[in-house]
Protein backbone atom coordinates (compact mmCIF):
# COMPACT_ATOMS: atom_id res chain seq x y z
CA UNK A 1 0.00 0.00 0.00
CA UNK A 2 1.44 3.34 -1.06
CA UNK A 3 1.36 5.96 1.66
CA UNK A 4 0.15 9.36 0.63
CA UNK A 5 2.59 12.15 1.13
CA UNK A 6 1.58 14.68 3.70
CA UNK A 7 1.58 18.21 2.32
CA UNK A 8 3.26 20.54 4.76
CA UNK A 9 4.29 24.16 4.51
CA UNK A 10 7.62 25.49 5.72
CA UNK A 11 7.67 28.25 8.33
CA UNK A 12 8.68 30.77 5.66
CA UNK A 13 5.78 29.71 3.44
CA UNK A 14 3.34 29.99 6.35
CA UNK A 15 4.55 33.52 7.13
CA UNK A 16 4.24 34.58 3.47
CA UNK A 17 0.82 32.96 3.18
CA UNK A 18 -0.40 34.71 6.34
CA UNK A 19 0.56 38.09 4.88
CA UNK A 20 -1.14 37.23 1.59
CA UNK A 21 -4.36 36.19 3.35
CA UNK A 22 -4.26 39.35 5.49
CA UNK A 23 -3.89 41.52 2.38
CA UNK A 24 -6.75 39.77 0.56
CA UNK A 25 -9.12 40.01 3.54
CA UNK A 26 -8.15 43.67 4.02
CA UNK A 27 -8.71 44.46 0.34
CA UNK A 28 -12.20 42.91 0.38
CA UNK A 29 -13.14 44.92 3.49
CA UNK A 30 -11.77 48.15 1.99
CA UNK A 31 -13.75 47.54 -1.21
CA UNK A 32 -17.02 47.59 0.74
CA UNK A 33 -19.14 50.78 0.55
CA UNK A 34 -18.92 51.16 4.34
CA UNK A 35 -15.15 51.68 4.02
CA UNK A 36 -15.51 54.64 1.67
CA UNK A 37 -16.06 58.22 2.83
CA UNK A 38 -18.49 58.68 -0.07
CA UNK A 39 -20.38 55.43 0.75
CA UNK A 40 -19.58 54.24 -2.77
CA UNK A 41 -17.28 51.28 -3.30
CA UNK A 42 -13.69 52.18 -4.06
CA UNK A 43 -12.31 50.36 -7.15
CA UNK A 44 -11.00 46.97 -6.01
CA UNK A 45 -7.53 47.61 -7.47
CA UNK A 46 -7.17 50.70 -5.26
CA UNK A 47 -8.48 48.75 -2.26
CA UNK A 48 -5.98 45.97 -2.97
CA UNK A 49 -3.13 48.46 -3.34
CA UNK A 50 -4.06 50.18 -0.07
CA UNK A 51 -4.31 46.86 1.79
CA UNK A 52 -0.93 45.82 0.41
CA UNK A 53 0.85 49.07 1.20
CA UNK A 54 -0.64 49.12 4.73
CA UNK A 55 0.29 45.51 5.51
CA UNK A 56 3.74 45.85 3.96
CA UNK A 57 4.13 49.31 5.61
CA UNK A 58 5.55 50.97 2.50
CA UNK A 59 3.67 54.28 2.81
CA UNK A 60 2.68 54.52 -0.86
CA UNK A 61 -0.97 55.25 -1.67
CA UNK A 62 -3.01 55.68 -4.84
CA UNK A 63 -5.79 57.57 -3.06
CA UNK A 64 -5.51 60.17 -0.24
CA UNK A 65 -6.20 58.31 3.02
CA UNK A 66 -7.78 61.24 4.87
CA UNK A 67 -10.49 61.97 2.28
CA UNK A 68 -11.06 58.57 0.65
CA UNK A 69 -11.78 56.31 3.61
CA UNK A 70 -14.52 56.41 6.25
CA UNK A 71 -13.81 55.76 9.92
CA UNK A 72 -14.42 52.05 9.30
CA UNK A 73 -11.99 52.08 6.39
CA UNK A 74 -9.38 53.90 8.44
CA UNK A 75 -9.74 51.35 11.26
CA UNK A 76 -9.15 48.53 8.75
CA UNK A 77 -6.05 50.32 7.43
CA UNK A 78 -4.76 50.87 10.98
CA UNK A 79 -5.24 47.18 11.83
CA UNK A 80 -3.38 46.20 8.65
CA UNK A 81 -0.53 48.57 9.57
CA UNK A 82 -0.31 47.09 13.07
CA UNK A 83 -0.37 43.53 11.70
CA UNK A 84 2.26 44.44 9.12
CA UNK A 85 4.50 46.11 11.69
CA UNK A 86 4.32 43.36 14.29
CA UNK A 87 3.61 40.40 12.01
CA UNK A 88 0.52 38.19 11.98
CA UNK A 89 2.47 35.38 13.68
CA UNK A 90 3.33 37.63 16.63
CA UNK A 91 -0.26 38.80 17.04
CA UNK A 92 -1.69 35.28 16.80
CA UNK A 93 0.88 34.04 19.32
CA UNK A 94 -0.04 36.91 21.63
CA UNK A 95 -3.72 35.93 21.43
CA UNK A 96 -2.81 32.34 22.27
CA UNK A 97 -0.89 33.49 25.35
CA UNK A 98 -3.78 35.77 26.32
CA UNK A 99 -6.11 32.75 26.21
CA UNK A 100 -3.60 30.75 28.29
CA UNK A 101 -2.97 28.31 25.45
CA UNK A 102 0.40 26.60 25.34
CA UNK A 103 2.65 27.22 22.37
CA UNK A 104 3.57 24.06 20.49
CA UNK A 105 6.87 23.38 18.75
CA UNK A 106 5.34 24.51 15.44
CA UNK A 107 4.28 27.84 16.94
CA UNK A 108 7.74 28.35 18.40
CA UNK A 109 9.41 27.59 15.08
CA UNK A 110 7.16 30.14 13.38
CA UNK A 111 8.07 32.85 15.90
CA UNK A 112 11.76 31.98 15.68
CA UNK A 113 11.68 32.25 11.90
CA UNK A 114 9.53 35.40 11.89
CA UNK A 115 12.00 37.24 14.14
CA UNK A 116 15.11 35.48 12.80
CA UNK A 117 16.10 34.37 16.31
CA UNK A 118 18.90 31.91 17.06
CA UNK A 119 17.15 30.14 19.92
CA UNK A 120 13.68 28.91 20.87
CA UNK A 121 14.12 29.48 24.59
CA UNK A 122 12.05 32.24 26.15
CA UNK A 123 9.92 32.82 23.06
CA UNK A 124 6.68 33.22 25.01
CA UNK A 125 8.27 35.93 27.15
CA UNK A 126 9.74 37.54 24.03
CA UNK A 127 6.30 37.78 22.36
CA UNK A 128 4.74 39.22 25.54
CA UNK A 129 7.50 41.83 25.77
CA UNK A 130 7.13 42.76 22.10
CA UNK A 131 3.37 43.26 22.37
CA UNK A 132 3.54 45.06 25.72
CA UNK A 133 6.44 47.27 24.62
CA UNK A 134 4.63 48.17 21.41
CA UNK A 135 1.41 49.10 23.23
CA UNK A 136 3.28 51.24 25.76
CA UNK A 137 5.30 53.15 23.16
CA UNK A 138 2.34 53.67 20.83
CA UNK A 139 0.23 54.75 23.81
CA UNK A 140 2.77 57.32 24.94
CA UNK A 141 3.11 58.58 21.36
CA UNK A 142 -0.67 58.96 21.09
CA UNK A 143 -0.88 60.99 24.30
CA UNK A 144 1.92 63.33 23.20
CA UNK A 145 0.31 63.85 19.79
CA UNK A 146 -2.95 64.81 21.49
CA UNK A 147 -1.36 68.03 22.81
CA UNK A 148 -1.32 69.25 19.21
CA UNK A 149 -4.08 67.37 17.42
CA UNK A 150 -6.92 67.81 19.95
CA UNK A 151 -6.62 71.66 19.90
CA UNK A 152 -6.48 71.51 16.08
CA UNK A 153 -9.14 68.85 15.36
CA UNK A 154 -11.22 68.60 18.54
CA UNK A 155 -12.35 65.12 19.65
CA UNK A 156 -11.27 63.73 16.26
CA UNK A 157 -7.73 64.57 17.31
CA UNK A 158 -7.76 61.54 19.64
CA UNK A 159 -8.27 59.17 16.71
CA UNK A 160 -5.72 61.05 14.57
CA UNK A 161 -3.18 60.82 17.41
CA UNK A 162 -3.69 57.06 17.79
CA UNK A 163 -3.52 56.46 14.04
CA UNK A 164 -0.38 58.55 13.59
CA UNK A 165 1.35 56.93 16.57
CA UNK A 166 0.78 53.39 15.28
CA UNK A 167 1.70 54.38 11.72
CA UNK A 168 4.92 56.10 12.85
CA UNK A 169 6.02 53.26 15.13
CA UNK A 170 5.31 50.68 12.42
CA UNK A 171 7.20 52.86 9.92
CA UNK A 172 4.16 52.90 7.63
CA UNK A 173 4.16 56.59 6.72
CA UNK A 174 0.37 56.69 6.25
CA UNK A 175 -1.57 59.45 8.01
CA UNK A 176 -5.10 60.87 8.22
CA UNK A 177 -4.12 64.48 8.90
CA UNK A 178 -4.19 65.99 5.43
CA UNK A 179 -3.49 65.14 1.80
CA UNK A 180 0.03 66.61 2.07
CA UNK A 181 1.04 64.34 4.96
CA UNK A 182 2.81 66.27 7.78
CA UNK A 183 3.79 69.30 5.68
CA UNK A 184 1.44 71.53 7.71
CA UNK A 185 3.43 70.58 10.83
CA UNK A 186 6.90 70.74 9.27
CA UNK A 187 8.11 73.31 11.80
CA UNK A 188 6.28 71.94 14.85
CA UNK A 189 8.99 70.63 17.24
CA UNK A 190 6.64 68.32 19.19
CA UNK A 191 5.32 66.58 16.07
CA UNK A 192 8.84 66.28 14.65
CA UNK A 193 10.39 64.89 17.83
CA UNK A 194 7.57 62.46 18.71
CA UNK A 195 7.30 61.13 15.15
CA UNK A 196 11.07 60.76 14.82
CA UNK A 197 11.40 58.89 18.13
CA UNK A 198 8.57 56.52 17.22
CA UNK A 199 10.14 55.82 13.82
CA UNK A 200 13.60 55.28 15.32
CA UNK A 201 12.35 52.97 18.08
CA UNK A 202 10.41 50.88 15.58
CA UNK A 203 13.36 50.82 13.19
CA UNK A 204 15.98 49.85 15.78
CA UNK A 205 14.24 46.54 16.48
CA UNK A 206 13.02 44.71 19.54
CA UNK A 207 16.27 42.85 20.18
CA UNK A 208 18.10 46.16 20.60
CA UNK A 209 15.45 47.33 23.10
CA UNK A 210 15.85 44.32 25.35
CA UNK A 211 19.62 44.40 25.07
CA UNK A 212 19.79 48.06 26.15
CA UNK A 213 17.39 47.39 29.05
CA UNK A 214 19.43 44.33 30.04
CA UNK A 215 22.63 46.36 30.25
CA UNK A 216 20.94 49.24 32.09
CA UNK A 217 19.76 46.78 34.75
CA UNK A 218 23.27 45.43 35.29
CA UNK A 219 26.15 46.96 37.21
CA UNK A 220 27.75 48.08 33.98
CA UNK A 221 25.20 50.88 33.79
CA UNK A 222 26.57 52.31 37.03
CA UNK A 223 29.99 52.55 35.41
CA UNK A 224 28.47 54.52 32.51
CA UNK A 225 29.80 52.01 29.98
CA UNK A 226 26.48 50.80 28.61
CA UNK A 227 27.55 50.71 24.97
CA UNK A 228 30.59 48.52 25.70
CA UNK A 229 28.40 45.75 27.18
CA UNK A 230 25.86 45.63 24.37
CA UNK A 231 25.83 42.74 21.90
CA UNK A 232 27.49 43.16 18.51
CA UNK A 233 24.06 43.32 16.85
CA UNK A 234 22.95 46.21 19.07
CA UNK A 235 26.22 48.09 18.65
CA UNK A 236 25.96 47.94 14.85
CA UNK A 237 22.24 48.82 14.79
CA UNK A 238 22.59 51.83 17.09
CA UNK A 239 25.82 53.16 15.55
CA UNK A 240 24.68 52.86 11.94
CA UNK A 241 21.16 54.17 12.68
CA UNK A 242 22.30 57.39 14.31
CA UNK A 243 25.22 57.74 11.92
CA UNK A 244 22.88 57.60 8.92
CA UNK A 245 20.44 60.04 10.52
CA UNK A 246 23.20 62.56 11.23
CA UNK A 247 24.95 62.25 7.85
CA UNK A 248 21.63 62.27 6.00
CA UNK A 249 20.45 65.38 7.86
CA UNK A 250 23.72 67.24 7.18
CA UNK A 251 23.60 66.45 3.46
CA UNK A 252 19.90 67.33 3.10
CA UNK A 253 20.48 70.55 5.07
CA UNK A 254 23.32 71.51 2.72
CA UNK A 255 21.49 70.54 -0.50
CA UNK A 256 18.16 72.15 0.47
CA UNK A 257 19.47 75.21 2.33
CA UNK A 258 18.71 77.65 -0.50
CA UNK A 259 15.81 75.76 -2.08
CA UNK A 260 12.72 78.00 -1.69
CA UNK A 261 10.41 75.08 -2.57
CA UNK A 262 11.44 73.19 0.60
CA UNK A 263 13.36 74.87 3.45
CA UNK A 264 14.92 77.88 1.73
CA UNK A 265 12.56 80.42 3.33
CA UNK A 266 12.63 78.88 6.82
CA UNK A 267 14.61 80.03 9.85
CA UNK A 268 17.90 78.28 10.67
CA UNK A 269 16.30 76.29 13.49
CA UNK A 270 13.45 75.15 11.24
CA UNK A 271 15.87 74.20 8.48
CA UNK A 272 17.75 72.00 10.94
CA UNK A 273 14.68 70.28 12.36
CA UNK A 274 13.13 69.70 8.93
CA UNK A 275 16.42 68.27 7.62
CA UNK A 276 16.64 65.92 10.62
CA UNK A 277 13.04 64.82 10.19
CA UNK A 278 13.51 64.23 6.46
CA UNK A 279 16.56 62.08 7.19
CA UNK A 280 14.67 60.01 9.77
CA UNK A 281 11.40 59.54 7.89
CA UNK A 282 12.93 58.90 4.46
CA UNK A 283 15.11 56.06 5.74
CA UNK A 284 12.37 53.89 7.17
CA UNK A 285 8.91 55.48 7.24
CA UNK A 286 7.65 57.73 4.46
CA UNK A 287 5.96 60.72 6.09
CA UNK A 288 6.51 63.97 4.23
CA UNK A 289 7.43 67.23 5.97
CA UNK A 290 8.19 68.95 2.66
CA UNK A 291 6.86 68.08 -0.82
CA UNK A 292 9.12 65.26 -2.00
CA UNK A 293 8.81 66.31 -5.62
CA UNK A 294 10.42 69.66 -4.72
CA UNK A 295 13.63 68.13 -3.37
CA UNK A 296 16.80 68.77 -5.34
CA UNK A 297 18.27 65.82 -7.25
CA UNK A 298 21.10 65.60 -4.73
CA UNK A 299 18.67 65.32 -1.80
CA UNK A 300 16.60 62.79 -3.73
CA UNK A 301 19.72 60.69 -4.29
CA UNK A 302 20.60 60.85 -0.58
CA UNK A 303 17.03 59.82 0.22
CA UNK A 304 17.35 56.85 -2.16
CA UNK A 305 20.45 55.61 -0.32
CA UNK A 306 18.75 56.03 3.06
CA UNK A 307 15.66 54.16 1.84
CA UNK A 308 17.75 51.32 0.44
CA UNK A 309 19.52 50.77 3.76
CA UNK A 310 16.35 51.13 5.83
CA UNK A 311 16.10 50.05 9.47
CA UNK A 312 17.53 47.25 11.59
CA UNK A 313 16.61 43.55 11.75
CA UNK A 314 13.72 42.36 13.97
CA UNK A 315 12.03 45.75 13.82
CA UNK A 316 9.15 47.37 11.99
CA UNK A 317 11.24 49.03 9.27
CA UNK A 318 12.07 47.74 5.82
CA UNK A 319 15.12 48.07 3.61
CA UNK A 320 18.29 46.03 3.22
CA UNK A 321 18.92 46.60 6.96
CA UNK A 322 21.72 48.40 8.79
CA UNK A 323 23.46 45.25 10.02
CA UNK A 324 23.46 43.65 6.55
CA UNK A 325 25.00 46.74 4.93
CA UNK A 326 27.61 47.02 7.71
CA UNK A 327 28.64 43.38 7.29
CA UNK A 328 28.95 43.79 3.52
CA UNK A 329 30.99 47.02 3.73
CA UNK A 330 33.35 45.59 6.37
CA UNK A 331 33.82 42.46 4.28
CA UNK A 332 34.65 44.55 1.21
CA UNK A 333 37.13 46.67 3.18
CA UNK A 334 38.78 43.52 4.57
CA UNK A 335 39.18 42.18 1.04
CA UNK A 336 40.71 45.47 -0.16
CA UNK A 337 43.20 45.35 2.74
CA UNK A 338 44.05 41.68 2.03
CA UNK A 339 42.71 40.58 5.40
CA UNK A 340 41.40 37.03 5.82
CA UNK A 341 38.49 37.97 8.10
CA UNK A 342 36.28 41.03 8.41
CA UNK A 343 35.83 42.48 11.89
CA UNK A 344 33.31 44.80 13.53
CA UNK A 345 33.86 46.20 17.03
CA UNK A 346 36.79 43.76 17.40
CA UNK A 347 34.55 40.80 16.59
CA UNK A 348 35.11 38.54 13.58
CA UNK A 349 32.26 38.26 11.08
CA UNK A 350 31.48 34.71 10.01
CA UNK A 351 31.55 33.71 6.36
CA UNK A 352 27.91 32.67 6.66
CA UNK A 353 26.92 36.20 7.68
CA UNK A 354 28.83 37.67 4.73
CA UNK A 355 27.15 35.26 2.28
CA UNK A 356 23.71 36.13 3.66
CA UNK A 357 24.49 39.84 3.37
CA UNK A 358 25.56 39.44 -0.27
CA UNK A 359 22.41 37.43 -1.07
CA UNK A 360 20.12 40.02 0.55
CA UNK A 361 21.76 42.99 -1.17
CA UNK A 362 21.83 41.34 -4.61
CA UNK A 363 18.19 40.26 -4.29
CA UNK A 364 17.09 43.67 -3.07
CA UNK A 365 18.89 45.61 -5.81
CA UNK A 366 17.62 43.18 -8.46
CA UNK A 367 14.00 43.69 -7.36
CA UNK A 368 14.46 47.48 -7.31
CA UNK A 369 16.07 47.48 -10.76
CA UNK A 370 13.43 45.27 -12.37
CA UNK A 371 10.64 47.31 -10.75
CA UNK A 372 12.15 50.57 -12.00
CA UNK A 373 12.54 49.21 -15.53
CA UNK A 374 8.92 48.02 -15.61
CA UNK A 375 7.67 51.36 -14.29
CA UNK A 376 9.68 53.26 -16.91
CA UNK A 377 8.26 50.98 -19.60
CA UNK A 378 4.66 51.93 -18.75
CA UNK A 379 5.10 55.59 -17.80
CA UNK A 380 6.78 58.74 -19.10
CA UNK A 381 7.81 59.96 -15.66
CA UNK A 382 11.38 61.25 -15.10
CA UNK A 383 13.88 58.52 -14.25
CA UNK A 384 14.63 59.89 -10.76
CA UNK A 385 10.91 59.85 -9.89
CA UNK A 386 10.51 56.28 -11.14
CA UNK A 387 13.56 54.99 -9.26
CA UNK A 388 12.41 56.86 -6.14
CA UNK A 389 9.02 55.12 -6.29
CA UNK A 390 10.56 51.70 -7.02
CA UNK A 391 12.97 51.91 -4.10
CA UNK A 392 10.26 53.29 -1.80
CA UNK A 393 7.95 50.39 -2.66
CA UNK A 394 10.64 47.74 -2.26
CA UNK A 395 11.93 49.20 1.00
Amino acid sequence: MIKKRKFTLSTTQIILLSFLVTILIGSVLLALPISSASSKSVPYLDALFTATTATCVTGLVTLPTVSTWSLFGQIIILLLIQIGGLGIITIMSGLMLLLNKKMGIGDRLLIQDAFNLNTMSGLAKFVKNVLLGTLIIEGIGSVLYMFVFIPDFGVKGIWISLFNSVSAFCNAGIDIISENSLCNYATNPLINVVTSILIILGGLGYIVWWDVLRVIKTRSAKNKKIFRHLTLHSKIAITVTFGLILVGALLIFAFEYANPATVGNMSLFDKIQVSLFQSVTTRTAGFACVPQENLTNLSSFVSLILMLIGGSPVGTAGGIKTVTVSVLICSALATIRNKNRATLFNRCISEGSVKKAVAVVVTFITICSVSAILLMAVSNAPMMDVVYEAVSATA
